[in-house]
């Protein structure tokens, strides 16, 4: 387990939390790439498939009513674009994970994340 973990360890993740839902999601086979720039977006935290987005939220970068906005704004852009966003915040990464995994695992039911 400790080679599994290491082999997805990755420099440019930015959080801890990043690393910890790539790890959790290792069984599903999913194709997911971390800190994806989409032009009108910015870096995404992660990507599943082609159009997926899941971003993780952190208090610290995440808890103001400005930063809130920002984060809406840039999953309306995203939406322009064709991406599908997903956003989870830590307790519910640490604490629910069954929930984020249900919810990613219904948007790649139906194929949501694929062109």
């Amino acid at each position: 387990m400790a080679r599994e973990a290491i082999a997805l360890a990755r420099r440019d993740a930015e959080s801890g939390l990043e690393s910890l839902v790539r790890w959790r999601l290792r069984h599903l086979g999913l194709t997911v790439r971390t800190q994806v720039h989409i032009d009108t977006v910015g870096r995404v935290d992660l990507v599943i498939g082609d159009r997926l987005i899941v971003e993780v939220d952190g208090v610290e970068n995440h808890g103001s009513a400005e930063h809130r906005h920002r984060d809406l704004l840039r999953d309306a852009r995203a939406a322009a674009r064709g991406f599908v966003t997903l956003r989870f915040d830590d307790a519910l990464v640490v604490h629910d994970w069954e929930t984020v995994e249900r919810a990613i695992h219904a948007h790649v039911q139906r194929a949501l994340h694929l062109r």
